[in-house]
């Protein structure tokens, strides 16, 4: 054991002991609140809904704590253990090129990974969101899905993990840099890519046939000047009761898309006013600082692993005495996200920033009473608890709890009157 694995002890440490007390903090805010709904809500949810948000949440966080045990023996088990090791040796002795080699270590170790969460996502479908009436998909649509993400994973990660190896191996003491270009080259592709090619993959589209909803639609667009070539609807339903709706994709593939379950739970001026939030995230362009924000954490993180290379002592203190740059690139994967914990609250915090500001859009582009309607039915259709700990809260939720949602909206209704 070198100072560097003591250093990574202390770090997991101390992220799941704060994550717990953060975890134990939001059970115990919820309970203490589960019999008592917030005044703002009083009228628009019934104590019995309340009651279902809170053991929901309570419930989700309780398996939340078991996934982050989960989740550190899995990391272990690839690092100090020497399963990562093992595999990468494994790999090196079938004969191939350096590269493809390389590539198969990534994506088997992508695969195990996915194998060992599967109880876990089972448990989480059939369990809990069955539990509370949420799911509607079945072990055949479960097990289809999950195959479908397998044979995705291989198609579109495999060409970008090998042009990443491959810049690793030829490109010099830069090669961080031509890979963090590639990488953004990438993420646009996948934007562009996923409302027309990805999406139908695993959801059915059609287009909006609600003649008098469509109308008020293409208004709301209208007066933002936006366009968008169709509005469609997800069958949503096929695997969940939660609703939702977004806007997705650049140039001519871009769609707005409203599950099925939403239609089923809002009026034609509540759905207006969701996508008013929606187009407001797009019109203050948040998804580009969004972007923006993930390519100078990409940028950073790739910098470091370019510094990190030729440094022994790190390899050696996460069990790799000898790594291949695959094995170097994914230990570097597995490790990297427990030492950006600090980023989690400025990251949550830019998103609730990001949300008021598209409630505020949405406030002056469609109703604000109606915005609230439309989250306050959320909420309750979606169990989303309405008494979070604030700290938890603060830490984890990229979105503003409901009580100072519906508050900051309420000034726009006032400002109506």
């Amino acid at each position: 054991m070198n100072l560097f694995t003591l250093v990574f002890l202390i770090v997991l440490g101390g992220g799941i002991a704060l994550h717990w007390w953060l975890d134990i903090r939001q059970q115990r805010h919820v309970r203490a609140h589960r019999d008592a709904v917030p005044d703002s809500f009083r009228d628009r949810v019934d104590l019995d809904a309340h009651r279902k948000a809170a053991d929901y949440t309570v419930t989700k966080t309780r398996v939340g704590m078991l996934e982050d045990v989960f989740a550190l023996a899995v990391l272990l088990a690839w690092t100090l253990a020497g399963g990562l090791a093992a595999l990468d040796a494994a790999w090196r002795q079938a004969g191939l090129p350096t590269v493809l080699s390389g590539t198969g270590l990534l994506l088997s170790m992508l695969l195990i990974g996915g194998l060992l969460e599967l109880p876990l996502d089972a448990w989480r479908t059939f369990g809990i969101e069955r539990r509370f009436g949420f799911n509607r998909s079945t072990p055949r649509l479960f097990l289809i899905d999950t195959l479908k993400q397998a044979a995705l994973a291989v198609v579109i990660g495999a060409p970008l993990l090998y042009a990443v190896l491959w810049l690793m191996d030829r490109a010099g003491a830069a090669w961080w840099i031509d890979t963090w270009l590639v990488w953004l080259v990438f993420s646009v592709t996948l934007v562009w890519a996923y409302p027309a090619f990805i999406a139908p993959l695993f959801n059915r589209f059609t287009a909006l046939d609600d003649p008098a909803l469509k109308a008020r639609i293409g208004a709301l667009l209208e007066r933002q000047g936006v366009t968008a070539h169709e509005i469609w609807v997800m069958d949503g339903s096929r695997r969940s009761g939660h609703g939702n709706a977004y806007l997705a994709g650049l140039g001519k593939r871009r769609r707005i898309v409203i599950f099925d379950t939403l239609l089923e739970q809002l009026t034609p001026e509540e759905i207006e006013a969701v996508l008013a939030h929606e187009l407001g995230h797009y019109k203050r362009r948040h998804v580009l600082k969004q972007t923006v924000f993930g390519a100078v954490l990409a940028f950073l993180a790739l910098a470091l692993l370019g510094l990190l290379r030729g440094q022994q002592w790190f390899f050696a203190g996460l069990g790799l005495s000898d790594p291949s740059a695959a094995a170097q690139l994914a230990v570097f994967l597995l490790v990297a996200p427990r030492f950006a914990i600090i980023v989690q609250p400025f990251a949550a915090w830019l998103s609730r920033r990001f949300e008021y500001q598209a409630d505020a859009f949405a406030a002056r582009a469609a109703k604000p009473r109606a915005l609230i309607e439309a989250l306050v039915k959320l909420y309750r259709d979606n169990a989303a608890t309405l008494t979070p700990d604030p700290l938890y809260s603060a830490f984890h939720d990229s979105h503003p709890p409901a009580p100072l949602r519906v508050a900051h909206l309420q000034g726009y209704v006032e400002q109506e009157t």
